[in-house]
């Protein structure tokens, strides 16, 4: 960094001292050939006319004469060549206000919409790639901005479609219920039954939408206790068992014991509990689900592995973002919104750890790595207790 501006070094210092020789040739060049040479006799002629003029004689003012310029020859001599010094001096700043101007002409390119590099004079190269990094920067955080955007108001289209579909269909069934007061009790209780259904999918998706505003990094408040990461695996597994029959899936948790992380036991049963049913919605039916956890140096890894439809790795890269879909066609029959792996990331992170995605077209893979609680002798406060964040 500190070699960077070399060039630029080299050039203003040797304009310094082309500028200072110059003055130095030029000032001695008047010295020699005006003032004691073409100016010699001239000058004081001048001078004492110009005193006599006003009513000296030629005596008085040839005295005044030498006073004033003979014996300050040498002052008025140094002063000349500092002025020449200074009308040089500010001809080479010139140069470095000209690389301002360029500098300030580049810095607006880079606030315009033009698609050009920023180039400067070659001293100034190091600013020139800053600024291109610059450029690049703000032009990605742009595109960010947009893609983050379109996201939003894609999302906006897809909970609408989403919420219509149940709304409709509750709306329907309804209205057959009111204009058919004596339909069989059967047919009432199974259309009621879809009703039920159909409103509970549509509290989900309220939910889900107005959870993101609520788990932010900000605004969580972790309830921290001891937590066996084994049993509440087995535990989710447990409970997952109609969800996983109805799809005819099964679910295998492979898990090493004293796997203890200090944790709010809520919030992340939500990140196992959103990582399960993500998996079950995009199973292929027949299939097994594969839960592990294990220890890795200092940390504590779960893996959910699943059967499916590979995931693009272009689709993997924006997984975890606020407001991105991997399959919006499908977003109805699975059960989302586009929100929970995204308040998982949250949650996950919060907790001092991380969370990764990968899928190949045998399996999608996502991992959890969470810090080990270090006390290991210390009994656990909660053991896999599940519930809601």
């Amino acid at each position: 960094m500190r070699n960077n501006y070399r060039k630029l070094k080299w050039s203003l210092m040797l304009r310094s001292v082309l500028m200072t020789a110059l003055s130095l040739i030029i000032g001695y060049g008047i010295l020699v050939l005006l003032i004691d040479g073409i100016f010699q006799d001239s000058f004081p002629r001048a001078v004492i006319q110009f005193l006599q003029s006003m009513g000296m004689d030629y005596t008085r003012a040839n005295e005044i004469y030498g006073i004033i310029f003979m014996d300050n020859k040498d002052l008025f001599v140094a002063l000349g060549f500092i002025l020449l010094f200074l009308v040089f001096f500010y001809l080479a700043m010139s140069k470095i206000t000209r690389y301002l101007d360029d500098i300030g002409e580049e810095i607006g390119n880079i606030m315009s919409d033009s698609d050009a590099p920023v180039t400067l004079v070659p001293e100034l190269r190091p600013i020139s790639e800053k600024l291109n990094t610059l450029k690049m920067t703000l032009k990605r955080r742009e595109y960010e901005a947009m893609e983050s955007e379109q996201r939003k108001n894609d999302l906006v289209v897809f909970l609408a479609h989403d919420l219509k579909t149940p709304l409709t269909s509750i709306i329907a069934y309804l209205t057959m219920l009111d204009e058919q007061p004596d339909m069989p009790a059967e047919e009432r209780e199974k259309y009621t039954h879809i009703s039920l259904e159909k409103s509970l999918r549509l509290g989900e998706l309220i939910s889900e939408f107005f959870e993101i505003t609520r788990f932010n990094l900000q605004d969580i408040v972790l309830e921290k206790e001891n937590i066996d990461i084994g049993m509440m695996l087995e535990q989710l597994a447990d409970e997952s068992y109609a969800v996983l029959a109805n799809k005819s899936l099964t679910c295998t948790v492979n898990t090493k014991d004293n796997l203890i992380v200090n944790g709010d036991p809520d919030k992340l049963a939500r990140v196992f509990d959103n990582l399960l049913r993500n998996a079950i919605a995009y199973s292929y039916p027949g299939t097994n689900i594969d839960i592990q956890a294990y220890q890795e140096n200092e940390d504590v890894i779960i893996t959910f592995t699943n059967q499916g439809d590979q995931i693009p790795q272009q689709k993997l890269n924006f997984i975890f973002d606020k407001f991105y879909r991997v399959d919006n066609s499908r977003s109805s029959s699975t059960g989302g919104a586009g929100l929970g792996l995204s308040i998982a990331k949250e949650i996950v992170e919060i907790h001092g750890g991380a969370i990764a995605a990968s899928s190949s077209p045998l399996c999608t893979r996502f991992t959890v790595k969470l810090p080990m609680h270090k006390e290991e002798n210390e009994a656990p406060k909660k053991k896999g207790r599940i519930g809601k964040a």
